[in-house]
Formats: C-alpha cells, structure tokens, sequence
C-alpha cells in the first residue's frame, strides 16, 4: 500500500513537471517573428503575468505595455535595458507575452519570452542564453503559484465582504421591519382605543333618543 501511495505521489511530480517545462518557439512583435521562450502554465494569464512583472519590479524595472485596439503586439510588455544577472552579464531589451491557453482554456496560460538588444529583434537566440532563459521561465513555476494563490485568497475576500455587506443589509431590513411592526401594534392599539371611546360616545348619543 506504501508502494502504491509513494508511486503515485512521484507519478503526480513527475507529470506537474513535464506540464511545466519550457521550450522554444517564437514571438511576433513589430511585425517580424523572432526566437522565444514559452511555457505552458496551469493557471491563469493573471498569476503569471503577476509573477514576472513583480521578479522585475524587484529589480526595479518597470514595463512599457503595448496598448491600442488596433495594436498587433497588444498586451506584450516590453522592458529596456535590463539586467538580469541569471540570464545576461550585460543589459537587454525583455519582451514578455501571456495569453490565455486557448478559449476553452481560460485557466491556463502561455508565457513567451525573449531579449532584444538595442532594439533589434533576435532571430538565432544564443544558445546560452536560451538555456538560461529556460531556467528562469522553469523557476518562475512557484512564483506563478503564489502569485495564483493571492488571486483566489483576493477573490475570497471580496465574496466574504460581499456576503458581510449582504447580511448587514438583511439586518438594517429587520430592524426597519421591526421598528414597522412595533409601530403598527403601538398603532393598531391606539386605534382601539380610539375605536373604544367613538363606541362610548356613541352609546351615549342613543342614549338620549326620546321614546
């Protein structure tokens, strides 16, 4: 039984680390295809691209994303100048694209990435740096699921303060119903009253009918 058990747990290592291997492709940008780095993710666009742009902003870079309906390159990041001492001794331009796996797909994803220097695309990516490029898209792995992590946690938040505000709502709607019902019964008790008195008066107005 032991066996079996430490069988499967390596068997789900095993396959979680082929799902999240990275390989080489290619990346479009400014109309010309150049060699990339890609890995599958299975988690959505948001925790990777969160991932990667906060191992940036350590290093204090911020990204310069290409925007516009009509853009071909739209949603690509694109950092200048950068130095990543784990994938370059020298400073390089870093174009960075997540996507969602297909539309059936939505919570999965495809990370691209590749370098630039000085502005000019790379169309046989050093060997070296590819490699390295791969490691760092491999390692980024964990940083992908934390970064998914806080996503649920924020989403878990928000239907908690949703539910909250929802039971604050229910319990302002009792009190003001309560606070009806109250005054309806101090009302309905008035009215009595009233209705006790009006018969009184009535009694006595018969009363003074001549035979």
């Amino acid at each position: 039984m032991r066996k079996l058990v430490l069988g499967a747990l390596v068997a789900m290592f095993i396959s979680g680390s082929l799902a999240a291997q990275s390989y080489v492709g290619s990346l479009e940008y400014n109309k010309k295809k150049q060699d990339a780095i890609l890995i599958d993710l299975p988690y959505p666009p948001e925790a990777a691209q969160n991932a990667i742009t906060q191992r940036f902003e350590k290093l204090g870079y911020k990204p310069k994303e290409e925007k516009g309906i009509l853009n071909r390159d739209k949603g690509i990041l694109v950092y200048r100048s950068a130095f990543m001492n784990e994938i370059s001794n020298g400073s390089l331009d870093y174009l960075i694209k997540v996507e969602k796996k297909s539309r059936k797909e939505k919570d999965e994803c495809v990370l691209y990435i590749t370098v630039q220097k000085d502005g000019a695309p790379v169309t046989n990516m050093d060997a070296d740096i590819a490699d390295r490029l791969k490691s760092f898209l491999n390692n980024l792995v964990p940083d992908v699921e934390a970064a998914n992590l806080e996503i649920q946690i924020k989403d878990q938040e928000d239907v908690v303060l949703k539910a909250e505000k929802k039971l604050s709502g229910l319990k302002e709607d009792h009190e003001t119903l309560e606070k009806k019902l109250t005054d309806n019964e101090n009302s309905q008790a008035e009215t009595q009253k009233d209705i006790e008195n009006q018969k009184m008066r009535l009694g006595e107005l018969k009363g003074k009918r001549r035979n």
